[in-house]
C-alpha cells in the first residue's frame, strides 16, 4: 500500500510540474499574440520558475528515498539540467532579451513538456503495475 502511496504522490507531483511548464509555454504564446509585454512575461516566468525546480527536485528525491531507481534515473537528467540553469543564472527570463530569446526558451520548454509527459507515462506505469503485483 505504501508503495501506491507513492506512485500517487508522484503522479501529482508531476502533474504539478507539468502545470508550471504549461503555463510558461502560455505566457510565451500570449507574448507572441501580442497579449501580454515582455516585462510582464519576465515577472510572470521568474516567479515560477524556481517553484518548477524545486517541484521537481522534491520529485526526484521522492524516487530516491522510496528506492524507485528507474523513475529516479530518468528524473535525474532533467534535475541536473535544471540546476545547471539555476547555477549559471540562465534560468531567468529578461525583458529586454526576451524577443531575441523567444523561439529558444519555447523550444526548450516544449522540450521539457515532452520529457515530462514521458516520466507521467511510466509513472503511470508503474503505478499501474504496483496495483497489479499487490494482488
Amino acid at each position: 500500500m505504501g508503495d501506491l502511496i507513492a506512485w500517487l504522490f508522484s503522479f501529482f507531483i508531476l502533474l504539478a510540474v507539468i502545470a508550471l511548464v504549461l503555463y510558461q509555454i502560455m505566457c510565451f504564446l500570449d507574448l507572441e499574440t501580442d497579449y501580454i509585454n515582455p516585462y510582464e512575461l519576465a515577472s510572470k516566468i521568474n516567479n515560477i520558475t524556481l517553484p518548477e525546480f524545486i517541484t521537481q527536485g522534491v520529485l526526484c528525491c521522492l524516487h530516491l528515498i522510496t528506492l524507485h531507481w528507474i523513475m529516479f534515473l530518468l528524473c535525474l537528467p532533467y534535475l541536473c539540467y535544471n540546476v545547471n540553469l539555476y547555477i549559471h543564472g540562465h534560468h531567468l527570463v529578461y525583458a529586454t532579451e526576451v524577443f531575441s530569446e523567444l523561439s529558444r526558451e519555447k523550444k526548450q520548454r516544449i522540450f521539457k513538456l515532452v520529457y515530462l509527459a514521458f516520466l507521467l507515462f511510466f509513472s503511470i506505469f508503474w503505478m499501474i503495475w504496483s496495483i497489479v503485483d499487490e494482488d
